[in-house]
């Protein structure tokens, strides 16, 4: 997930799962968990962009799921990005990118759920396969009889 805080800076976050959760209208969702640090930062923008991450950017994904390394400012710093209609970090070669506003957010244990209203939706014309998480790895979705 990324997006802009108060002072529109870009902040981002990795996220475990991403669920679609109404077609009308147009509502996903996903967990945070209460100690993150980034996401006050993207909450503060009222809205996110759900960057799908492609099979090809395991590096990417850890870069987003820990603090920015020693000698960098940003997770942002060394990575193409551009601005989305709503003005977010779209992510580069991403397989999708979601921009939301911010409906909700209900404490559920030691997450946040988070619902957002899809307000555009971007896929590039030629696209890797999605990544998966499991059991702590990532990987790529096997694709049979295709």
């Amino acid at each position: 997930m990324t997006g802009v805080d108060a002072q529109g800076e870009p902040s981002g976050i990795t996220i475990g799962s991403f669920v679609s959760v109404s077609l009308d209208p147009p509502l996903v969702g996903f967990f945070v968990g209460v100690s993150s640090r980034s996401w006050p930062a993207i909450e503060q923008g009222n809205s996110f962009c759900a960057n799908v991450l492609s099979d090809q950017q395991t590096e990417l994904c850890w870069k987003f799921a820990k603090d920015p390394i020693e000698g960098s400012a940003s997770r942002f710093d060394g990575i193409t990005w551009e601005k989305s209609p709503n003005g977010l970090p779209m992510l580069e070669d991403s397989i999708a990118q979601i921009d939301c506003t911010i409906e909700s957010t209900t404490p559920a244990g030691d997450h946040v759920f988070v619902l957002g209203r899809v307000t555009t939706l971007h896929t590039p014309n030629e696209a890797n396969d999605a990544m998966i998480f499991y059991k702590g790895k990532v990987g790529g979705v096997a694709r049979h009889g295709i």
